[in-house]
């Protein structure tokens, strides 16, 4: 929901923002970043950054539940519990509680170097 001074509005946005996500093989990477509106390529230890399959399919878990989805820069995570869901469809994932407020978990990517935020039932939590 976005806030106008006189309305509110479901606005649909990308999940990350200004990221593409390619699956291609690293050679053509020097392809890809020849299409216009795309500068560069994220790097991790002097190498293409990868998002693994299994951060993919969390990815994809974390939209099919439908709850309310914030990506945000990871360097904004906030110290809390470190937790894991017991149940749900998101069961088995390892996140941590933010203080602000204690029903957010968040998964970090860490390739990525940002964090996805959904809000959970304390119930589901377990701290590890």
């Amino acid at each position: 929901m976005r806030q106008w001074s006189d309305r509110k509005k479901k606005v649909e946005v990308p999940l990350f923002n200004s990221y593409i996500f390619v699956n291609t093989y690293e050679h053509q990477i020097p392809e890809v970043l020849q299409i216009p509106g795309i500068s560069w390529s994220i790097r991790h230890n002097d190498k293409p950054a990868m998002l693994h399959p299994k951060e993919y399919d969390l990815i994809n878990r974390f939209l099919a539940t439908g709850l309310t989805i914030e990506v945000m820069g990871a360097d904004h995570i906030d110290a809390g519990d470190k937790v894991k869901v017991m149940d749900g469809p998101l069961k088995g994932a390892f996140g941590q509680v933010t203080k602000a407020n204690p029903n957010k978990f968040m998964v970090s990517l860490d390739l990525l170097g940002n964090v996805m935020r959904v809000e959970l039932d304390p119930a589901l939590l377990k701290k590890i």
